[in-house]
């Protein structure tokens, strides 16, 4: 946690999965923690231990990400030193982060699979992780409705037949809510399987990609590459639209569909509160950790309106639990 001490750093990262074995560090193997936070000691070598990255969302390998976001604490001799870099008494008050992600790219970027797209001093009370409201990810699948394209391959699933995009709408559609996702989550000893999914949505592309964009508070371990993978079943028409609801109702894990590959998979963006209201967030996300609670006005009106939108589609829905868990954290999707 960020103290008196020391100042604040947010970083947005966008990365190519493909070489990295996902984004938490790990001995022997290249992650995207483990290649920044390299950088970070060699950068900030002779003034103390080196700082270490908190992340919005712990990406699995093979994982990509356009919006990534981190905090790194820096002590003040850290940033005297980033400021000094840059060589001018009267530089801006933002140079330590732009600095710090000028080096970065240098250092961890130079192979190019990823890089700081944005640095500077994050609002009093801001977490990466805890502060966060919603996480929202994209899919890319290509049918055998279009041409195979070989430089897509570590970005879009191949798929071997023709896909009905519609129905794969409609059974997403139908799963939107408030529930208890264990059919289509990996167990985690002590960890919630409650999670709000604020939208979930199918489209075909004018090049004939189709793409998922999902959306949640937060995401259990394959969550999102476990829903993708039933939508898919539905659109082969190997399960029906009602069925995926009735899977999650199950609350037990299945056979009936596979969980997809990581290639096809982007991590998008974190949503945040108002800068002044982050630090009263992240507490808030704290101190209900694993219990379940309705969050507030905004999330009961956003699952009524998600209610509103089904319904005028036709779509049925199953019994909602009524109850939003505060997740720990966005994790290995």
């Amino acid at each position: 946690m960020e103290s008196e001490a020391t100042k604040r750093v947010r970083l947005d990262i966008s990365y190519d999965g493909t070489g990295f074995s996902g984004w938490g560090a790990q001995p022997t193997l290249r992650t995207v923690q483990g290649e920044l936070e390299s950088a970070l000691a060699v950068i900030l070598r002779k003034f103390g231990p080196p700082p270490v990255l908190t992340v919005a969302g712990r990406t699995d390998a093979g994982v990509h990400a356009l919006g990534q976001v981190a905090h790194v604490d820096l002590t003040p001799a850290q940033v005297a030193k980033l400021q000094r870099h840059r060589g001018a008494p009267g530089a801006p008050q933002n140079a330590a982060p732009a600095q710090l992600a000028r080096r970065l790219n240098g250092l961890a970027g130079r192979d190019g699979d990823v890089w700081i797209t944005g640095a500077d001093w994050a609002p009093e009370g801001f977490d990466a992780r805890f502060s966060a409201i919603w996480r929202r990810y994209q899919y890319r699948v290509a049918d055998t409705s279009i041409p195979r394209d070989p430089l897509t391959r570590h970005h879009t699933l191949w798929h071997h037949s023709t896909l009905d995009v519609a129905a794969m709408d409609l059974a997403a559609l139908s799963l939107v809510g408030l529930h208890d996702w264990a059919s289509y989550c990996k167990p985690r000893a002590g960890s919630t399987t409650i999670r709000e999914l604020q939208e979930f949505r199918w489209e075909r592309l004018p090049d004939g990609v189709l793409v998922a964009s999902i959306k949640a508070d937060a995401f259990c371990h394959s969550m999102v590459r476990a829903l993708v993978g039933a939508c898919v079943a539905v659109g082969e028409g190997k399960l029906s639209i009602e069925a995926l609801a009735g899977i999650r109702d199950d609350k037990a894990r299945t056979s009936d569909f596979k969980v997809l590959p990581a290639q096809g998979l982007v991590f998008m963006e974190v949503g945040y509160p108002e800068d002044h209201e982050v630090g009263e967030r992240a507490e808030t996300t704290r101190r209900r950790r694993g219990a379940v609670v309705w969050d507030d006005k905004i999330t009961a009106a956003r699952h009524a309106a998600g209610v509103a939108d089904r319904e005028a589609r036709g779509i049925v829905l199953g019994a909602d639990p009524g109850a939003l868990a505060q997740a720990e954290d966005d994790d290995l999707v």
